[in-house]
């Protein structure tokens, strides 16, 4: 079966659908995008709203965006069916005063309609999500056939295969293992559910380094899983640095957060007691030299 095989079950027609398969070119927003779709839909839908002249052209032809992500190479992951309504050109100011943009330029770093593209205007699609097979969103993956970096495609002209109908949705980003965990400060803010779950249950020794001058802060996370305190577990520690920067630490008061980057040092033992978790955390700080005057820890 191919993905236009299900286009006409639902009554669509093949040659009125664009088929686009996402892969932006900002590493952040690369690595957002799928949960984007998932928690802020509205700002995934900006992303795809606004395109290139070419893009443009083809969506004024068509009736519906069928939207996926790169899953792996060669495959896709569905999004939505959307319908095609009325579009308006935007000149670059009015490009960025639409809040969805400016937010995926200060968090992922969206180009956008940059200052390098020679035309006065873009075009906006009023794109509306359809009801077309919406039990499969993040569960139905599709080849995508060569050339891997033509992102879009007319789905009359293309053969894309059913691979998979996933039991679970392949747009929840899992949470990679602890020792691979590298967080900018903005990054505190937009935690999925899956890593907010994962981090409420986990105790930790982690690290704050300040790209600015290289200096750093070991702290530990231990408690109860409750992610409103701040003694808690690494949820509700980490969430106290998204909210004041510092986290109550002296020495991080007068300091830029924009500049810190947070990972896990040490995994602890659930039942470890807190005279154990304090000799832990003295050990790094003394293996990673960050008392002060030479780090940021002011004991």
């Amino acid at each position: 079966m191919e993905l236009n095989d299900l286009f006409r079950k639902q009554d669509v027609d093949p040659s009125q659908v664009l088929v686009f398969r996402h892969r932006p070119k900002e590493p952040k927003l690369r690595r957002e995008l799928r949960r984007l779709a998932v928690e802020k839909p509205d700002v995934f839908n900006a992303y795809q709203q606004t395109q290139g002249s070419k893009v443009e052209k083809a969506m004024k032809s068509a009736k519906y965006v069928a939207s996926f992500i790169g899953h792996e190479p060669g495959k896709a992951v569905f999004v939505g069916l959307y319908s095609i309504g009325e579009s308006k050109p935007l000149t670059r100011e009015e490009f960025w005063q639409i809040l969805a943009h400016k937010e995926m330029k200060d968090k992922y770093g969206l180009i956008g309609f940059s200052e390098q593209e020679d035309r006065p205007s873009v075009l906006w699609f009023d794109l509306v999500l359809t009801e077309f097979y919406d039990s499969w969103r993040g569960k139905l993956i599709v080849g995508w056939p060569p050339p891997e970096l033509s992102w879009f495609r007319r789905a009359e002209r293309n053969k894309m295969p059913i691979l998979a109908v996933l039991g679970d949705s392949a747009l929840d980003p899992k949470v990679p293992n602890w020792r691979d965990i590298v967080l900018e400060w903005k990054e505190l803010h937009d935690l999925s559910p899956s890593w907010r779950s994962a981090f409420r249950e986990w105790r930790a020794i982690y690290y704050i380094f300040d790209t600015s001058d290289r200096k750093a802060y070991v702290g530990s996370a231990y408690g109860d899983t409750d992610s409103n305190q701040q003694g808690g577990n690494l949820l509700g520690r980490w969430l106290g640095y998204a909210a004041t920067g510092h986290g109550g630490n002296t020495l991080l008061r007068k300091r830029d957060p924009d500049n810190f980057r947070f990972r896990i040092l040490e995994r602890l033992m659930p039942d470890m007691s807190p005279e154990d978790v304090n000799r832990r955390e003295v050990a790094w700080k003394k293996r990673l030299h960050t008392r002060s005057p030479v780090g940021l820890n002011d004991n």
